[in-house]
């Protein structure tokens, strides 16, 4: 008995797939001319207070994601080859682990230079600005601005989230997930700024804290998932909190054949779409011929776009790994 293979990765995405993609790349090119105004506004602005640097530093960080997902989608878009059988699906997950790496190490460096200022008691001052003649406290626009830069990316944010799910997209999903959480950010660098105009010098540092260990947090948990990912981890929801639906509808497809006594798959989830190895183990009477195999591969192709490339092997005995652990189904 011998595996046969076949893939569709040169074939073009259906149009509804194709056409939330192309929304997601307008949404992360929004984001980024967003993100030049924020960073602009935030800098002009910053002062000596540490939650805003924080939280500039935090925009100044928001560019990876997005930048990370265009320069994976655009790789993915290369066609497989002879020197890349597998196509370039990998950019996704490896531009996952960019991005996730990049908020890892200054979510780590911010909480400990935020708290080296608090240990030290620094005491950070908020001077004055001329406006039309009238002196006014730097504090009110440095609030005003934390508002006022709050609102697009937890619109954006929201937008994203409507297609990451659709689209099975880890890097997007993270971003989405860090612009829907910008708002607080803003909350915490708004309150360090009020606590220096009261008096209480220990709120800004006490800020910059809570929005580091939030920056932190996003590293640790889209690192734990990119670092699955590229490993070959069972593939789950892009919340990464669930197996994914598919795998049980991939299992119980193969196993409905009727020349299949039963069956079982190894699924790698390549950053966006999924590589199926299938293993089947035939009824006593029947063959598996290759037009039954190429069936089946069809079969499994028409479940889901996100299975582009299929290898089913007829076995007299299912691997191991695949006896002892079901698949959870969508239905």
């Amino acid at each position: 008995m011998t595996a046969v293979h076949h893939n569709i990765d040169n074939e073009p995405l259906p149009e509804e797939v194709a056409g939330g993609l192309r929304r997601a790349v307008r949404l992360e090119w929004a984001t980024i001319v967003c993100l030049v105004l924020i960073v602009g506004l935030v800098y002009a602005v910053m002062g000596n207070s540490q939650a805003m640097k924080t939280a500039w530093i935090e925009d100044m960080l928001s560019f990876v994601p997005p930048i990370a997902f265009l320069i994976g989608v655009h790789m993915t878009r290369r066609p497989a080859t002879a020197e890349r059988p597998y196509g370039y699906h990998r950019a996704i997950g490896i531009a996952h682990v960019v991005a996730a790496t990049a908020l890892l190490v200054m979510g780590g460096y911010l909480v400990v230079d935020s708290a080296l200022k608090l240990i030290t008691v620094d005491h950070p001052t908020i001077g004055g600005i001329q406006l039309f003649g009238t002196t006014l406290w730097l504090g009110w626009l440095m609030m005003a601005a934390m508002v006022v830069t709050a609102i697009p990316p937890v619109i954006l944010g929201r937008m994203k989230l409507k297609l990451a799910p659709p689209l099975h997209n880890k890097v997007l999903y993270a971003d989405a997930d860090m612009n829907k959480a910008d708002w607080m950010t803003s909350l915490a660098a708004t309150v360090g700024v009020a606590g220096i105009g009261l008096g209480w010098w220990w709120a800004d540092s006490a800020a910059a804290i809570v929005i580091a260990i939030s920056i932190l947090k996003d590293g640790i948990t889209n690192l734990k998932a990119a670092v699955a990912g590229l490993i070959d981890a069972r593939p789950t929801s892009v919340d990464n909190k669930d197996p994914h639906p598919l795998l049980g509808d991939i299992d119980a497809y193969l196993r409905g054949l009727d020349w299949v006594h039963t069956a079982g798959a190894r699924v790698r989830d390549e950053g966006q779409v999924f590589h199926v190895e299938g293993f089947v183990v035939p009824r006593a009477a029947e063959l598996p011929t290759p037009d039954r195999i190429q069936a089946a591969q069809r079969g499994l192709f028409d479940l889901d776009w996100k299975v582009r490339d299929v290898t089913i092997t007829p076995v007299r005995r299912l691997p191991s790994v695949l006896e002892a652990h079901g698949s959870p189904s969508r239905h």
